[in-house]
């Protein structure tokens, strides 16, 4: 399967001004292809390679490779944003956001994601430096950092295409790696099952609860924040909201990989499988009132959900999702559902054999239960593949660390 191990590039001060110059003008090629797209009507890569390649090679000096990347990054973008218009993820056809994606031709952010493939790019992992392609000719000797699992994997698995990107002044590249899967586990013995929360971000039916009190403590910390410097609008302002930029969704995705990683690993070590409940379109379905809203949407539960569904495929844990309806309110000890069985947002107790537990801990054994009944009822393993998204940069790739997969994304 693929991942993407994210390494951090320590290029010198003219390594890093050659760099951006190099993003820059890949962007502002590509945003002009995307431009000559729209009026021609034409969106196929080979096609549109014979309307723009020359252009784009002579007017920005791309390499032959880095102008059909941009090309090619410019058709990803259209197929992203067809699919996305079809899904209906952009509104209605005639609504304000259905015509704002769909009345100009997609715009690349001038720091946007470059792909880079081999003939660009060569990696030195024993020395630590990668050797790449710019405007400004071959750059060798540009120092990487990574981690010893990193190091290993991409000596092992490398293989595609690698991002160059730059995030508040930090520049990172994205390597795809082809990981073998380990074989499914065809006879798990139970289920760890995982109840998913807004105070509790994570409770096993084993008892672990993996409270989120800091982090969303952190939020309502960092919202407000947000809202003193929208307010003053001062340059300072800007600035400091620029910096602090991403730096919440970071810390949530870096909380999540942890708990994934142990949630899988505690899985693995016992010959369980993994119980999920599926909880798509919730956010369509729930009533909130108007304080609850911003906690609410801040939920990165499919984030959680996601991290944890391709740990265990590469670990070989099956990972059965079920129903949630009324596994908060029905008991795990007798089977009894009420809606009064629930006394509190933290506490249960069973109105008819009284039972007394942790609410969320109740509720991860039931969903433990439901999964090893489906289970044996002859349900297999749902545990998605990670996939990888296209240049264009609108979707996101699984990540062996905790930052950001993508910077460059299309701005309708």
């Amino acid at each position: 399967m693929k991942l993407v191990v994210q390494v951090k590039l320590l290029p010198t001060p003219v390594q890093a001004s050659v760099l951006e110059a190099t993003l820059r003008a890949c962007n502002e090629a590509a945003t002009w292809v995307s431009e000559i797209a729209f009026v021609r009507g034409e969106f196929k890569n080979f096609a549109l390679r014979k309307l723009t390649y020359g252009e784009v090679k002579s007017r920005w000096n791309l390499g032959a490779q880095a102008a059909q990347h941009a090309i090619k990054k410019t058709c990803d973008a259209y197929i992203v944003l067809k699919a996305n218009l079809t899904a209906g993820n952009l509104g209605q056809v005639g609504s304000r956001r259905y015509r704002r994606a769909t009345e100009k031709p997609i715009a690349f952010r001038p720091q946007g994601a470059q792909p880079y493939d081999d003939r660009m790019l060569s990696w030195q992992i024993p020395d630590r430096t990668v050797s790449i392609w710019t405007v400004a000719g071959r750059l060798r000797g540009v120092a990487f950092t990574a981690s010893p699992e990193q190091l290993a994997t991409l000596a092992l698995y490398r293989k595609g295409e690698s991002d160059l990107l730059e995030r508040d002044g930090m520049w990172f590249l994205n390597a795809t790696c082809e990981v073998p899967e380990t074989e499914l586990n065809p006879t798990p013995v139970d289920f760890v099952g995982v109840d998913l929360g807004i105070v509790n971000i994570a409770t096993t039916s084993d008892g672990e609860i993996m409270a989120g009190r800091e982090l969303n403590r952190i939020r309502v910390r960092e919202r407000g924040l947000r809202a003193k410097l929208q307010k003053k609008n001062t340059p300072s302002a800007k600035r400091r909201a620029k910096k602090r930029r991403g730096k919440e969704a970071r810390r949530a995705r870096d909380i999540n990989h942890k708990i994934a990683k142990h949630v899988v690993a505690e899985a693995e070590r016992t010959g369980r499988g993994i119980a999920l409940e599926d909880l798509t379109g919730i956010r369509e379905r729930v009533r909130l009132r108007k304080p609850q809203r911003a906690t609410h949407s801040s939920w990165s539960f499919a984030q959680l959900g996601a991290f944890i569904g391709y740990k265990a495929r590469r670990a070989g844990v099956p990972v059965v999702y079920v129903d949630p309806a009324y596994t908060s309110r029905t008991c795990a000890e007798c089977g009894h559902l009420d809606r009064a069985n629930r006394v509190s947002q933290a506490w249960f107790a069973c109105r008819n054999c009284g039972f007394v537990d942790h609410a969320d801990r109740n509720g991860s054994r039931n969903i433990r239960a439901r999964a090893w009944e489906l289970w044996r009822r002859g349900v297999t393993s749902t545990a998605p593949a990670p996939s990888r998204t296209p240049p264009s940069g609108a979707g996101r790739k699984r990540h062996i660390t905790a930052s950001d997969a993508r910077c460059a994304s299309p701005s309708p």
